[in-house]
């Protein structure tokens, strides 16, 4: 699967909400913690693209969730930056849907703060992530424990009915899902509550050097097992060569037993446009070959997205300027939201 953009042929300023259904919202976002990964694009870019005109989306880099860990604020503005301009050049259109920065859009934290008045200590200790990376450590911040009602703030603020994750934002999702059902019940319909949208093929690439966790954009930069967007072609050719593979010989997609070999086929038929990795396994006798046409099928894909991302990062102004626009879209969507929620709440 190819990408075919076209550099934009107007000013963002020029660009206007087109005629979208009311009843399908799709909200969804990306934290810029790290450079963003081949994962990242089919669990979510390319998923993102594909819905921009069937529905009314809003597309966010929800920086404000890198603040939960320590972190370098230059680094989290270029990593802001570059995935921004990487949803431009992976072919989301601003004037389809809505690329926003986070931050720019104050109703997230008034109405996480309203969630916060909602949801339980305990929901939000149960919580993988917050068990993960704070619990029991010294100096968690609280904005890691709390971050879940950010989240739901994200997606209810903008009447989103879905929201496409991966499978490790299923319980913040459902725990959303509780805190507008409970609002609801508790100071009057307010809230839509919206619905888990995964992906078929792909939503989880795992990570080449060690399959049997996800490919992770916050990986160390130096890692073999992670594809990033902007790698260069002989870094990504050189990383999937050198992927793990398992015993034996045969190439099977056989997910407990062959992880390395599965996850190369999940990709293959990723890259692909999401046919059956099962049934690509019978046309390779060897890990060799797989590989090789791995590396091709990559490369095919982010080359054209490489090659727009220069395009873009070459006028800043065109990416800071759609990000303006869209934070006043986003404000304006999101404004009689936030107004239910605190009238109902008694404020």
């Amino acid at each position: 699967m190819s990408i075919t953009t076209a550099m934009p042929t107007a000013s963002p300023s020029t660009f206007v909400s087109s005629s979208l259904p009311a009843t399908r919202t799709i909200f969804s976002g990306i934290k810029p913690t790290g450079r963003l990964t081949l994962g990242n694009y089919y669990g979510a870019l390319r998923r993102f693209v594909d819905v921009q005109n069937e529905a009314r989306c809003v597309f966010s880099i929800v920086n404000l969730h890198a603040l939960t860990v320590e972190h370098d604020p230059e680094r989290l503005r270029r990593l802001t930056c570059e995935v921004a301009t990487l949803f431009l050049a992976a072919g989301l259109d601003p004037r389809a849907c809505i690329i926003v920065r986070q931050s720019d859009v104050p109703a997230h934290t008034e109405l996480a703060y309203l969630l916060e008045s909602t949801v339980y200590v305990g929901e939000l200790t149960r919580m993988i992530q917050y068990k993960e990376k704070g619990r029991g450590r010294p100096m968690t911040r609280a904005s890691l424990l709390t971050y879940p009602a950010l989240m739901a703030a994200d997606i209810l603020l903008y009447g989103s009915t879905e929201v496409p994750v991966g499978d490790d934002q299923t319980q913040h999702l459902e725990l959303t899902r509780n805190l507008a059902m409970r609002f609801n019940r508790t100071y009057g319909e307010v809230f839509v509550v919206p619905e888990l949208s995964r992906a078929v093929v792909a939503a989880r690439v795992r990570d080449l050097a060690t399959p049997t966790t996800k490919m992770s954009k916050d990986a160390p930069e130096e890692s073999m097992g992670t594809i990033r967007l902007l790698d260069p072609p002989d870094v990504v050719r050189r990383k999937v060569m050198r992927a793990v593979t398992d015993a034996g010989r045969e190439v099977r997609y056989d997910v407990e037993r062959q992880p390395g070999v599965a996850n190369l086929l999940d990709i293959l038929a990723a890259c692909r446009g999401g046919t059956d990795p099962a049934g690509l396994a019978g046309g390779y006798s060897s890990y060799g070959a797989l590989k090789r046409e791995v590396a091709d099928a990559v490369v095919a894909v982010v080359a054209p997205l490489q090659e727009r991302y220069a395009e873009l990062a070459a006028d800043p102004g065109y990416v800071e300027e759609t990000l303006r626009l869209g934070a006043e879209r986003a404000r304006a969507m999101a404004a009689p939201t936030l107004a239910a929620a605190k009238a109902a709440i008694g404020l």
